[in-house]
């Protein structure tokens, strides 16, 4: 799961899109990613399809002149787990016009159907936020290193993207978030910030939990904000390692809690615990997403290892799956329905776009 990032290069500028076609201006930036078809529905009886066990959550859609379809959608089982990997030849695209009584199957060769890099309108930012403290310090900072640096090697791409990017923040009894490294794309810089973390980098042995957790979040909420603003889409990742509880008492349980459960939609928390100390309720309720512990410093990398897998998964079940329409302007609003099927799995999707301006060719 690597290539998370690399393929799938999280938040698209959809403005670059919007300025060559007539693509639609309500443009929804929220991430749909619980149970349901988004804003898709279920296909029509006619094609004759099965329940399947994969799930199409559409995003958004809109067309581009002289004849471009464009759908960015969310591929999930049905227990809500991201299905990512999948591939253009995977899908078969159906459309309805209002001369046919049912949807007809369009070529994907000849409609030259691909899925598109993700780049294009999706980008994602990752927070790594570390525990610091006295104990980690002390006790397990080089096999924290090691974990960290293997982090980032799986997910951030080898070659810079604009589309993705990391900073690594660090907290102990303070009430401060400190910052190790600004949000960049190089990989390198990040590893080098790792590296140089040194054991007497902190000056307060405690721990300040709840605030790194609050102040984590409203820094990924200002990310989502700049990210999405002038029609586009943003998502942030917070990744939070601790090896205890809170002992500054600084913020309170409740106060950390709301602020995860009411951060914006676009904003996915993961938390690693390390020990025996650390309560595994609170922090599977902060790594709302998804929460991983590990027993001892030995299995830190393991466990780092997890949950960048968990991030990746989730990046790259989002999919931009465009194709050249042969509608054309004059037919009005015409059905599609996409369909996914594995070989082993198969599910489908029904939405609607319009053709109004679709010439011969496109891009």
């Amino acid at each position: 799961m690597k290539n998370f990032l690399k393929s799938f290069s999280v938040l698209f500028i959809l403005t670059l899109l919007f300025s060559c076609g007539n693509a639609d201006d309500d443009v929804n930036l929220d991430l749909i990613t619980g149970d349901g078809l988004g804003k898709g529905t279920e296909v029509d009886d006619c094609l004759g399809l099965e329940d399947g066990e994969l799930v199409l959550s559409i995003q958004e859609q809109y067309t581009t002149l002289p004849g471009k379809v464009s759908i960015f959608f969310r591929v999930s089982d049905t227990g809500g787990n991201p299905v990512p990997g999948l591939t253009a030849n995977q899908f078969t695209i159906y459309e309805q016009g209002r001369n046919d009584d049912c949807f007809k199957t369009i070529s994907t060769s000849e409609s030259s159907a691909r899925i598109s890099p993700n780049s294009q309108i999706f980008s994602n930012n990752t927070l790594l936020v570390l525990d610091l403290s006295n104990s980690v310090l002390s006790s397990s900072l080089d096999e924290l290193k090691l974990a960290s640096t293997s982090f980032i090697d799986a997910v951030m791409p080898s070659t810079p993207q604009e589309s993705v990017k990391m900073a690594i923040y660090w907290f102990d009894g303070e009430d401060e978030l400190h910052l190790l490294n600004a949000l960049t794309s190089s990989r390198a810089e990040l590893k080098d910030a790792v590296d140089g973390i040194t054991n007497d980098i902190s000056n307060d042995p405690s721990t300040d939990l709840y605030g790194a957790v609050i102040k984590s979040t409203d820094i990924a909420s200002d990310l989502v904000k700049v990210s999405t603003a002038g029609g586009k889409i943003g998502a942030a990742s917070v990744v939070l390692f601790t090896d205890g509880t809170d002992q500054a008492s600084r913020f309170t349980e409740d106060a950390a809690l709301k602020k995860v459960k009411e951060a914006n939609a676009n904003i996915s928390f993961f938390s690693i615990g390390l020990g025996a100390e650390i309560d595994t309720e609170v922090l599977s309720a902060i790594g709302k997403t998804a929460s991983v512990f590990a027993q001892n410093k030995d299995e830190l990398e393991r466990t780092f290892r997890d949950i960048s897998e968990k991030v990746s998964e989730r990046a790259n079940s989002f999919y931009l799956f465009e194709y050249c329409s042969p509608k054309r302007d004059g037919s009005g609003e015409n059905n599609l329905a996409i369909e996914i099927n594995t070989g082993s799995r198969q599910g489908a999707v029904q939405t609607k776009f319009s053709a109004n301006g679709f010439t011969g060719g496109c891009e």
